[in-house]
């Protein structure tokens, strides 16, 4: 079975960073390390990956923190970290192997002295020691790896949005499938071992069982290596602490958000002068006052309906509606990113709308490129007098921090900004998780 494209990641990533990224020229890279992103993976269960907010509604907040009385949540705080629990997958051909050369070890029960029937018994054992020694590692992957309905909807999301919808399920019932053929046919050759009459007799069906218990498992035995492939992928996923607050970079393509976690966080992405550059989710943490917060970068969204919206922009919007995060909201109005303003207006308004629960922070990057008069594309439309457009290509959003990574220009404001939104974010994550437990 040929697998989908999936998201990758190199394994020796430190502790403190955890970088699902997309680099120039890794889109042939080899599965042993380097892991990468298919943008061109859809899925049919976007509803259920986008729709619906983590946190309370603001109006709830802003009523019930008046009252000093936080609306417990329709839904508690679930856990995440199933995905590093994931048990150790062996390659095909090791269990094969290593099958093989145990159940040849085996020895018929002492004691027998009529030849025939010590064969016989060898044979048997054999047999059944080579069906167990394939079957017991299927089962327990079957068994170990998490059913998805019961996952964290964070962790659910990146399933499907990494190995495509159903892959997962789908693999997992191919390893049961294979672990019951393999046990069918190690039982059903074990039995006419045991029925044998003479040695040669035992011998030629052990010989027999051997080859088509090897050939059963070798016909499937791919869909072994397609878990273990899986299991590498979701295990190289970013780990996000519940319990922690977490800065979301949210923004068209290009605005610069990258160029922003590089100067607030110990986050490393790659910034370069081209659309999409984020290729997934990127982790990394701030540090202040000796306080450790996490900061996430997520791939640049588009003006564009939901239905025609790729995995990349799907990933942004999971992050945003199955975890507990503030948003830094990037707008570039110089004209550089590639998108116009107006299009970006439209994008902010869009998920403003969707979750007005975050918290919230605008910027407006490349402060140094910003002209005198306000950048309208060649596309767009002319008859545009929209006032609140107007005024958001000149300044951006009311109260938005200009800031230039290349000219130094609004960072500190910037991040004394950001540790204060963090911190209201810490307390709003402590009040929820106080709530539920009473």
């Amino acid at each position: 079975m040929k697998p989908p494209s999936t998201l990758f990641l190199k394994t020796h990533i430190p502790s403190s960073l955890l970088l699902l990224t997309f680099s120039k020229g890794t889109r042939n890279a080899k599965l042993p390390h380097n892991f990468c992103f298919c943008k061109t993976i859809q899925t049919s269960s976007y509803e259920e990956v986008t729709k619906g907010s983590y946190v309370p509604t603001l109006e709830k907040i802003k009523e019930n923190t008046n009252n000093n009385i936080l609306e417990k949540p329709s839904r508690t705080m679930e856990s995440v970290g199933a995905f590093q629990k994931l048990p150790i997958v062996m390659p095909s051909v090791d269990i094969l192997g290593s099958a093989m050369k145990k159940a040849r070890r085996i020895s018929p029960t002492q004691g027998i002295v009529n030849i025939a029937k010590r064969e016989k018994n060898k044979g048997a054992k054999q047999l059944d020691a080579l069906m167990k020694e394939l079957a017991v590692p299927l089962r327990t992957y079957v068994e170990n790896f998490p059913n998805k309905t019961r996952l964290h909807p964070y962790e659910r999301s990146l399933i499907e949005l990494t190995l495509g919808d159903g892959y997962y399920e789908k693999v997992l019932g191919k390893v049961d499938g294979l672990r019951k053929r393999v046990v069918s046919v190690g039982k059903e050759h074990a039995s006419h071992c045991a029925k044998s009459t003479t040695k040669r007799e035992a011998v030629e069906r052990l010989n027999e069982g051997l080859k088509k218990i090897e050939e059963s498992f070798g016909q499937e035995m791919k869909v072994v290596d397609d878990l273990l492939n899986i299991a590498k992928t979701l295990r190289a996923m970013p780990v996000i602490n519940l319990e922690t607050s977490t800065l979301c970079l949210v923004g068209a393509p290009n605005v610069g958000k990258s160029s922003l976690v590089h100067v607030l966080s110990t986050g490393k992405p790659e910034v370069c002068n081209y659309p999409f550059t984020t290729r997934g989710i990127l982790m990394g943490h701030i540090i202040f006052n000796y306080q450790k917060f996490q900061v996430t970068d997520t791939p640049g969204l588009l003006k564009r309906h939901d239905e025609d919206r790729n995995n990349l922009e799907k990933l942004t919007l999971a992050v945003l509606s199955h975890l507990p995060t503030a948003i830094l909201y990037v707008h570039d109005l110089s004209g550089e990113c590639g998108t116009s303003p107006s299009d970006q207006f439209s994008i902010y308004k869009e998920i403003k709308e969707r979750f007005p629960a975050h918290l919230w922070l605008d910027v407006v990057s490349k402060a140094d490129l910003l002209k005198t008069s306000p950048v309208v594309y060649a596309t767009e439309d002319p008859s545009l007098t929209d006032h609140e457009l107007e005024k958001y290509r000149k300044s951006g959003p009311d109260g938005a921090i200009n800031v230039s990574v290349t000219t130094q220009k609004g960072l500190h404001e910037l991040k004394n900004r950001v540790h204060e939104l963090l911190n209201l974010q810490m307390t709003k994550i402590k009040d929820i998780s106080n709530n539920q437990e009473k």
